[in-house]
């Protein structure tokens, strides 16, 4: 297939995308975007080194694909054909990048900060679609944003590159009318509010310490608030200022059981899912199913930690608990907290950014859940 062919392909795949946008991924191409040499994390098999030199047909197959194409490994320090360790830059799926980009829903003109640079093809498109000096893309990492002019150079786009910190934005440029974010964020930094014009957009993977990630659009108020509701289930890299780091405590777990089975609380709806992480923000949560059919859930934050573990010929799930608070008993009753309310979907929930912090809200942004 020719590099036409292959661009057409993937965009009548992205069937959500706006026809506006058609041209632009068209003109914006995704391989000049992508190193000789990458991971790809496939959507249907095991993540896979990609290398142009060695077969240029699969590597050109990879970038064509709806995967996410890692460029950076553990902030530069791992090789990426090791394909281990922690993700910290990538090319992002097209269709999580086209359903971005429909939320964001720039008008002709408008001037847009982009929140992480990554290989420049997002700040490409949006380069193409409003003009160079209408966007500016904001980078932490100096190796990602060297290579990522290069790779706007030869695309031939030129938009401003800021090498920064994005957390506290770009204010030399403000105000904005659309804010762009391409990594992970569980709270999201009040100078984006204050750097969105009155009316403006800000598009953000929202990604809580609890299950789940979500594209969020956020709208600003005008009066130093912003308010908005959660689409699309994402997973992104974080955002490096807010980077989890696992706690590694001591001392003896209390033992207790549950009736409640945790699977539960982890899988029954995404609006549980939203419901326990604005209930309990400093809560984290991780799980694994196991062989026989046996679940695991992790839970931590701060000095405490949790351990439930349900088997299926046990009717009783076994519970451990350590630290100054009970976690699991925490989790259990936010998600009954959530069944109380008649299990409300993702579509009621929404969250609002204030000068003092952030709180997700039930229906209306009025109705505070925590």
């Amino acid at each position: 297939m020719s590099v036409d062919q292959r661009v057409t392909a993937l965009i009548d795949r992205l069937t959500d995308l706006d026809e506006s946008w058609r041209g632009v991924f068209h003109a914006v191409p995704r391989h000049m975007f992508v190193p000789d040499r990458a991971w790809c994390d496939a959507v249907d098999g095991p993540g896979h080194l990609i290398d142009r030199g060695a077969d240029p047909e699969a590597w050109m197959d990879a970038v064509y694909s709806d995967a996410a194409i890692i460029t950076q490994l553990d902030d530069g320090a791992t090789e990426i054909a090791e394909g281990k360790g922690d993700y910290t830059s990538s090319s992002s799926s097209p269709v999580v990048v086209a359903a971005a980009l429909g939320l964001l829903d720039p008008f002709d003109g408008d001037e847009v900060l982009e929140i992480g640079t990554g290989t420049g093809w997002t700040a490409g498109l949006l380069a193409h679609r409003l003009g160079d000096g209408n966007v500016t893309s904001i980078e932490i990492d100096r190796a990602v944003i060297t290579t990522a002019a290069e790779n706007l150079r030869r695309a031939g786009h030129a938009p401003r590159l800021v090498q920064g910190d994005g957390a506290v934005g770009w204010a030399e440029g403000a105000p904005y009318d659309r804010i762009h974010v391409t990594c992970g964020v569980c709270e999201v930094p009040y100078a984006w509010v204050e750097q969105t014009r009155p009316g403006g957009v800000i598009v953000i993977p929202w990604t809580p310490r609890w299950e789940g990630g979500y594209l969020t659009v956020l709208t600003a108020a005008g009066d130093g608030t912003a308010v908005g509701r959660f689409y699309d289930g994402v997973g992104f890299m974080l955002l490096r200022s807010q980077r989890w780091d696992l706690p590694r405590l001591e001392g003896s777990y209390r033992k207790s059981s549950t009736y409640l089975d945790p699977r539960r609380v982890v899988r029954t709806s995404t609006g549980a899912d939203i419901a326990v992480a604005g209930l309990l923000p400093d809560v984290y949560g991780a799980h694994a199913y196991q062989e026989g059919g046996e679940f695991h859930l992790s839970l931590w934050s701060g000095e405490s930690d949790a351990q439930v573990h349900y088997a299926p010929d046990y009717k009783a799930v076994a519970v451990l608990q350590r630290g100054p608070r009970d976690l699991w008993d925490e989790v259990e009753a936010a998600y009954l907290r959530w069944v109380s309310w008649g299990t409300p979907s993702k579509a009621r929930f929404g969250m609002t950014v204030t000068p003092e912090g952030q709180h997700v809200w039930l229906d209306s942004p009025d109705n505070a859940i925590a």
